[in-house]
């Protein structure tokens, strides 16, 4: 864990890459990585390259409330070689209950350092949701409630992450009946600007584009009406996946054991919420860009959406499609298809009926003349 909070300066990213051995040829392909992950036009690299040579690094404490640790064990793996290497080092990631040496009272001592020497400077990122029932009592730390501690540490944080689907919607923790009152951090902290970056977890460089682009540009980026950052879920899946020419043919799997399946056939009738998700698994994918869910056989359970867990159960249900109507399937989908077409033709054959009448009509009058 870092100790350089208690230093009276905190280095840039590109001070910590010089003193691990990092080549400016490296820096400069890193921040133009950074610049493409992102979604930005090629002119903003100069930007990105002035933030990381002259920035701060930016302190963040890390907390865990209800949760599984998934998006710390997602962010730790994210795939280019110099993240790889450098992501605990590119951020001062001060404080982290599952990735501090220290424990307990010490470790609380440089929470509570942190909140004081970088008031109104540090991010806080917070992973799991927050039990509201019984004073909180469902999730202590050190004798305090997650929620006491929440409010706390936010007071005085520039912005707030919400990581992965529980802190961003709630989750399974927050799924009916939801004993504990578990409730996602939008709901705790509403005074200060905050993103949700839902997926149980989130994609790896997912998390760190948005850390960066606060770095470069001091503010979270653009976000839809969910508070998620666009250029990661302004996509459907559906959109990018490469099922999705067996989808547009009706070819579909109806059973993990069919010859379907062998062929990598759409997943849609196995309950695939890839047409109604929005992320960036079919774009990015994981470990590397090696694959993704629906790539490795599994349809997609919609995790990045409020909800999920509710809106199930995830291998039958068919994902609802706005613009085929809520209760539309593939089998349905055909018949107005057919319907459709059946109805075109009869439109199309009354039309030339009516324009062969309106000329027989014009010739018979001729002829009376």
């Amino acid at each position: 864990m870092n100790q350089e909070v208690f230093m009276d300066k905190q280095p840039t990213y590109a001070e910590i890459f010089k003193s691990r051995g990092v080549s400016r040829r490296d820096f400069l392909k890193f921040c133009g990585l950074t610049s493409v992950t992102l979604g930005l036009a090629p002119s903003m690299l100069p930007k990105i390259v002035h933030a990381m040579e002259t920035n701060p690094r930016t302190p963040v404490i890390w907390l865990h409330g209800l949760e599984c640790t998934c998006c710390t064990e997602s962010f730790i793996r994210s795939s280019h070689p110099i993240m790889a290497d450098m992501i605990l080092n590119m951020i001062s990631l001060d404080y982290d209950e599952t990735l501090s040496a220290a424990a307990g009272h010490q470790l609380e001592e440089v929470r509570r350092k942190i909140m004081k020497d970088y008031k109104g400077q540090y991010i806080l990122a917070c992973e799991g949701n927050v039990p509201t029932k019984d004073d909180g009592v469902y999730c202590l730390i050190g004798g305090d409630s997650y929620q006491n501690i929440v409010k706390e540490t936010a007071a005085d944080a520039a912005a707030v992450i919400a990581w992965g689907a529980c802190a961003s919607f709630g989750c399974v923790q927050n799924a009916d009946p939801n004993p504990t009152g578990a409730a996602p951090i939008s709901e705790i902290i509403t005074d200060k600007p905050l993103v949700n970056v839902p997926g149980c977890p989130p994609i790896a460089e997912v998390m760190s584009g948005v850390i960066t682009h606060y770095h470069t540009f001091g503010k979270l980026p653009e976000l839809d009406r969910m508070k998620r950052p666009k250029a990661f879920y302004g996509t459907r899946i559906h959109d990018k996946c490469y099922r999705r020419a067996f989808y547009d043919a009706g070819m579909f799997v109806r059973d993990f054991d069919d010859e379907a399946t062998r062929k990598g056939w759409c997943l849609y009738k196995m309950g695939c919420k890839g047409p109604t998700t929005y992320n960036s698994c079919s774009k990015i994918e994981w470990n590397e860009g090696v694959s993704f869910p629906i790539g490795s056989g599994h349809p997609c359970i919609g995790c990045a959406a409020p909800g999920y867990w509710d809106d199930g159960p995830f291998y039958t249900r068919l994902a609802d499609v706005s613009f085929l109507g809520t209760d539309m399937n593939a089998d349905k989908i055909g018949v107005i298809a057919v319907g459709a077409a059946a109805a075109g033709a009869a439109a199309h054959a009354a039309v030339t009926a009516v324009k062969k009448n309106k000329a027989g009509d014009e010739i018979d009058q001729v002829d009376e003349g």
